[in-house]
Order: C-alpha cells, then sequence, then structure tokens
C-alpha cells in the first residue's frame, strides 16, 4: 500500500473512531490511559491547564517526553506542534510518532500559514470551529478534525458551540441548489471541490473529534449525541480526584452514550471533578481557540 496519500492519513484516523485520546505527560499517565481503554494518547509536556497557568511560550514537548511515553504504550501516540512550526513538525515526525496535531494549545509561530501538511507521511490533527475552518484544514493535509473548545477550563460550553456551527452549515450545504453552491464555498473561504464533496457526504470527509472542556463522562456522551466520531480528553482526567476511574468512565461514556442508565452508573462516585474556568472570565487574548484562523 502505497504510504503517506491523503486517503491511507484519512483512513489511519477513521480507526479511532468512537474511542478517547487523552492528553499525558508521563509514561504512567500514558499507562493510565491505555489501561482505562484510551484509543490513543497525546504526549505533551504540559496539559492545557498547566500552560494557561504558567503563560508564556508554549512549545513543542522535549523529544526525551515523547519517547518515553511511546516506550510505554502500545496504543498509538500523537504529539503536539505549534502552528505554522513545520520544523518542530520535522522534528516529531522523525521521533515515529503515529500522528501529529498542529495545536493552537501550543503558542502558534507563523501568524499567516499553517504547515503545508501534504509534505508529511504522518497523519495531520488540526482544529477547528466552524465549516470553512476545518475544511481550509483538510485542504492542507489534515487528515482529522477537532473541535477547538476552550483548552484546561472544564468547561465544555465552546467545544458544543464548535460542533453544533459545523453540523449547522452541513445541513445548511446540503440544503442549497448546485448554483448556489460555488458562493457559500467563497463566503466560508473554504475550497470549492471540498464543500462539494461535504455536500454530497452530508459530512467532513475526514474524522471529527471533540476537544476542549471535556470533564466528565456526560460531557463525553454529550459531544456524541451532537455529532463527533470520538473524544479528546486533556486536563479534566489528570487535574481531578481519581483519574484512573474517570478515565475509564469517559471511555465507557464515549461506547455507550446513547445508554442513560449505563451513563449514570459509571457516573457515580468518580471523585473530585476538575475545577472549571467561566469563559466569559478569560480575556480575549488568552483565549485559546481564538487562536489559528
Amino acid at each position: 500500500m502505497q504510504q503517506g496519500t491523503f486517503r491511507v492519513k484519512a483512513g489511519l484516523a477513521e480507526m479511532l473512531k468512537g474511542g478517547v485520546i487523552m492528553d499525558v505527560t508521563t509514561p504512567e499517565q500514558a499507562k493510565i490511559a491505555e489501561e482505562a481503554g484510551a484509543c490513543a494518547v497525546m504526549a505533551l509536556e504540559r496539559v492545557p491547564a498547566d500552560i494557561r497557568a504558567a503563560g508564556g511560550v508554549a512549545r513543542m514537548a522535549d523529544p526525551t517526553i515523547i519517547l518515553n511515553i511511546m516506550e510505554a504504550v502500545t496504543i498509538p501516540v500523537m504529539a503536539k506542534g505549534r502552528i505554522g512550526h513545520f520544523v518542530e513538525a520535522q522534528i516529531i515526525e522523525s521521533l515515529g510518532v503515529d500522528y501529529i496535531d498542529e495545536s493552537e494549545v501550543l503558542t502558534p509561530a507563523d501568524d499567516k500559514y499553517h504547515i503545508d501538511k501534504h509534505q508529511f507521511k504522518v497523519p495531520f490533527v488540526c482544529g477547528a470551529k466552524n465549516l470553512g475552518e476545518a475544511l481550509r484544514r483538510i485542504g492542507e493535509g489534515a487528515a482529522m478534525i477537532r473541535t477547538k473548545g476552550e483548552p484546561g477550563t472544564g468547561n465544555v460550553v465552546e467545544a458544543v458551540k464548535h460542533i453544533r456551527m459545523v453540523m449547522s452549515e452541513i445541513r445548511q450545504l446540503q440544503n442549497l441548489p448546485n448554483e448556489e453552491v460555488s458562493a457559500f464555498a467563497k463566503n466560508i473561504a473554504a475550497p470549492l471541490e471540498l464543500v462539494m464533496e461535504v455536500k454530497k457526504l452530508g459530512r467532513l470527509p475526514v474524522v471529527n473529534f471533540a476537544a476542549g472542556g471535556i470533564a466528565t463522562p456526560a460531557d463525553a456522551a454529550l459531544m456524541m449525541h451532537l455529532g463527533c466520531d470520538g473524544i479528546f480528553v486533556g486536563s479534566g482526567v489528570f487535574k481531578s480526584g481519581d483519574p484512573v476511574k474517570r478515565a475509564k468512565a469517559i471511555v465507557a461514556a464515549t461506547t455507550y452514550y446513547n445508554d442513560p442508565k449505563i451513563l449514570a452508573e459509571i457516573s457515580r462516585d468518580l471523585g473530585e471533578a476538575m475545577v472549571g474556568i467561566e469563559i466569559s472570565t478569560i480575556a480575549d487574548h488568552e483565549r485559546m481557540q481564538d487562536r489559528g484562523w
């Protein structure tokens, strides 16, 4: 099979559908995620809550951290690079990771251009708040999309807003006559051929996961109900009172999101949840979801 084609990369991402991907900073956390049933882990130096608290410039993790996490688990390992920083991406790819996240959680390195992801053999994950942004990233070669949410807050409201926006725009597109699709594509600043493909499919041409603020089993189930293909979990797990139990519960909730009785059972006695942050209290210039375009 030919390596590194968009079809192959999108197919690899498709294999994660229905799963949970967890942010981890140590091999020990990675093992907890694997034992809880996560389908992949995201290796990074600091979880989003700590990046937000520390401030300053956030960069890719030390390669040693990524390699140690890769050695600790058998499931796929992702790693984050800065928006536009193609050299960080080259370094991460050389380590042998399974996916690269061009992430707004880290400080962007380029304020005009994202990475040309077609130049890489490893699949890329990118965030999006709406259909136009998702299709621009796919046009650049992203094989997987996630909502941006507002990382490190334990507050799911922005992730909900993003997936509702994407699904609403897809429904609007499907109801358009063909002669109006070109103007629609221009209005959302997306490639026309990808817009036509979405109209035909009734969904994005790649998987779309929820990310940013998912902190409870109910949050995960909500995002699956709204049309996400899977869940990214950040600091919500490892900033809670019982990370092991909560991680297992979120994995189970992603699978059984349509069964309230199971959700009620797995949501019991999880210990103290991550402290949430009201989005309106975060200054505009500190909102990670507004990075990228």
